[in-house]
Order: C-alpha cells, then sequence, then structure tokens
C-alpha cells in the first residue's frame, strides 16, 4: 500500500486542522500538546482520551476547549476531578468510548498515544472512518498490521515514531521502486556494549535511564532490550511494504540521525534533527507543510561526532525474537508482543530479571500455534492467552 500521495499541489488548510489525541496524560501526548499550543492557528484539540488520569483529562479539556473525552478506566466515572470538567464537554467512559473518538465527524486527525495493544481498536475506527491515522502506537501495526493497512488512504498514514517518520520523510517524493534498504537507528540503549553476562544483573533503574530520549516507562525499558527496534522493524514493514530483513537496524549513540533510505544507485537519503519527539509529531500534524518548531535546532559546528555499530544480537536477543515473529507472520507478532509487555512491565516491578524477558517472549511464541490474521476479534483472543502463558512463566521465575 503505498501512503504518499503528491503534495506538488496541495493547498493551505481552510481551517486548523481538527485533532483527536488518545492517550494525553503520557509522554507523547503532553508533548503532542506542546505542539498544538504553539499552533493555536493551525490546530484545534477537539477531542482527548486517558487510561485513568482524570485529572489530566480536565486540565487538558479546560485549556483547550475541548468539546470530547473518554476514560478507559470505568472505575473513575466517580473521580471528584470530574466535577471540574467545563461544560458543554461530553464525557464517556470505557475502551469503547475511547474507540468512538475516532470516528467523530468533528475530527480530522486521529493520534493514537495509547500504550499497548489496545490501540489497534481506535487505529482501526479512525482508518475505516476515512481520518487521518497519526500512530504513535507501534503495537498496532506489530500485531495487526495486516488488517490496518489494507484500510490506509494515501496521505492519510503518518506516523509519529521518529524514526518511521523520518523515513517517511526521506521517501516523499521518491519511487518507491527504488528504494533498496531502509536503515532504522536506534541509540543502543543504556547498556550498549554490555556483554550477556553483564545484563544479567542489571536493575530497572538502571534500564530506565535512557541515554538520549525521554519516554515513558514501558518503551525505555522496550530500548533497553532492543525490542523496541524490533517491533519498528515490523512497524516500517507493514508502513512501507518492504520485506523484514530489507530493514536494517543500526545503532547511532548519539541520535541525530533518526533513520535513513538507501535507494539502488547506492544514494542515502537520511533525516537529521534534535533528539525532541515534537519534532517528529508535528510533523505528521502539519504534512505536507513545516512549520516553526518548539524543538531547540542543532548547531552542527559544534555537535558531537556521529558513529555507527552492529546491535549485539547475542546479547540482545529480544531483537531476533521480534524479526523472527515478523519475518513468521500470522498471529505470531501478536503474541510475541503480549509476552513482552507483560515481562516488560514484571521486570520493572522486579519479579523478573533483565535477561528473563527474552526468555519470557521466547517460551510463549514457542507455545503459540501460528495462524493467519483474520480479525481484530481473533488478535484479542490470542493477546490474552500469550498474557496468561507469559505471566505463568514470570510466575515460575518467583
Amino acid at each position: 500500500m503505498n501512503i504518499f500521495e503528491d503534495t506538488s499541489s496541495s493547498t493551505v488548510r481552510e481551517r486548523p486542522l481538527r485533532v483527536a489525541l488518545l492517550g494525553c496524560s503520557g509522554s507523547i501526548g503532553t508533548q503532542t500538546l506542546d505542539v498544538i499550543r504553539m499552533h493555536p492557528d493551525k490546530l484545534a484539540l477537539t477531542a482527548v482520551a486517558v487510561n485513568s488520569s482524570a485529572a489530566k483529562l480536565v486540565s487538558v479539556a479546560r485549556e483547550f476547549g475541548v468539546a470530547h473525552a473518554a476514560i478507559a478506566d470505568e472505575a473513575r466515572r466517580n473521580d471528584p476531578a470530574l466535577a471540574e470538567l467545563p461544560q458543554g464537554c461530553e464525557l464517556d467512559f470505557g475502551e469503547d468510548a475511547v474507540t468512538r473518538l475516532a470516528t467523530l465527524p468533528d475530527v480530522d486527525c486521529v493520534l493514537v498515544a495509547v500504550v499497548g495493544e489496545a490501540g489497534i481498536w481506535a487505529s482501526h475506527a479512525a482508518l475505516a472512518a476515512g481520518k487521518i491515522w497519526a500512530p504513535a502506537n507501534k503495537e498496532a501495526l506489530v500485531i495487526g498490521g495486516g488488517l490496518l493497512m489494507p484500510l490506509a488512504k494515501p496521505g492519510r498514514v503518518l506516523p509519529v515514531d521518529s524514526e518511521h517518520n523520518a523515513i517517511y520523510q526521506c521517501l516523499v517524493g521518491e519511487r518507491r521502486r527504488d528504494l533498496r534498504k531502509i536503515w532504522l537507528t536506534c541509540s543502543g540503549g543504556p547498556f550498549f556494549g554490555r556483554t550477556r553476562e553483564q545484563l544479567e544483573g542489571v536493575t530497572a533503574a538502571e534500564a530506565l535511564a535512557h541515554p538520549t530520549w525521554k519516554m515513558g516507562a514501558k518503551i525505555t525499558i522496550d530500548c533497553a532490550t532492543l525490542m523496541n527496534k524490533g517491533l519498528e522493524v515490523i512497524e516500517a514493514h507493514h508502513l512501507f511494504d518492504v520485506a523484514i530483513d530489507d530493514v536494517e537496524v543500526l545503532v547511532h549513540r548519539q541520535s541525530k540521525i533518526h533513520s535513513a533510505v538507501e535507494f539502488a544507485d547506492g544514494s542515502v537519503k537520511a533525516q537529521l534533527g534534535p533528539s525532541d519527539m515534537r519534532v517528529a509529531i508535528q510533523y505528521a500534524l502539519s504534512y505536507p507543510e513545516r512549520w516553526d518548531s518548539p524543538a531547540t535546532h542543532v548547531d552542527w559546528r559544534s555537535s558531537e561526532p556521529l558513529t555507527f555499530a552492529a546491535p549485539d544480537r547475542g546479547a540482545f536477543r529480544c531483537l531476533d525474537l521480534a524479526l523472527e515473529a515478523g519475518r513468521t507472520g500470522g498471529t505470531l507478532p501478536c503474541a510475541m508482543n503480549a509476552a513482552n509487555e507483560v515481562a516488560n512491565e514484571a521486570f520493572r516491578q522486579d519479579r523478573c530479571g533483565f535477561c528473563d524477558i527474552d526468555r519470557i517472549v521466547e517460551r510463549v511464541m514457542n507455545a503459540t500455534s501460528v495462524e493467519s490474521l483474520t480479525s481484530l476479534e481473533q488478535i484479542a483472543e490470542v493477546d490474552a492467552l500469550a498474557r496468561k502463558r507469559a505471566r505463568g512463566f514470570v510466575s515460575e521465575l518467583a
């Protein structure tokens, strides 16, 4: 599926882009609000959702005059903070309520920043409704890309992940058949250079100390294990219609080159910029235009040297497990992702070790009977079974 469109004759928008921000309390959501604050003449926040942070939802709704809001956690119905919700703001509860925001008539663009498997439902609804889909939730593509991408229309999918946003920028104006390889960059995480033996004893606190990016806890641990990069390879496979093995992971410690594409003639185009997610978020909301950014510009004259290395697949086994799931396809990526979410959380709660994460994921993958992907309901069943198995394997470690 070609997600690009010819922008040579694009016109200036007649009104602000109306945005539904699903997951406004997390890292991506908070940085998206920064972008909207900077461009109130170009962007209008019309709908917001959180998992359970009622106070944050009320604060955002009051500041931006939001018309629609949803809280996934039904238990928050009687939260005292909701008494301060502005008059006229419609509020609903439950995961279905979050999904419904993606189909509202006064929403043009749906930025999905919820964490984990939950994002696939809203993503599917947004695409089916013909909205601009700005995915910051990589799990939706990992577990259900085969169901989502057939719904995508040219110019209506604008990835928010910094790497995929960079790839998108590098491919604008290029002939897709000339693409030879994608170079997907990563910082290497806080444990770059350590051996498998040295990784056995690392703590969650150490793993959460990412060298260049400020992110949520789950994705920060995924970066430390390199699972995040494996998920991003599968994401790139679906977004840009390339084979898993045509995406090469490249360790780039400075996080200034956000990814690159190589063409048939050997030419390489890369997108460089500050280590600030607001740049990618803004491009997803401004495309095909470029606006002044809230990020600090890089002074390349004084910038540190740029270095590159191959990932250590023996030490960081999650990367190859994700690639195996991506090559196999079907329901295996869903099972792999669910197992990783359970193991990731267990590590953060000191219920398993760092290297136990890939062991748990591998055991769940080996126990999974792979089927062709057919529906969102099937994904939910596979996800639930994989989580149950992963929790069982975590319990065995106690």
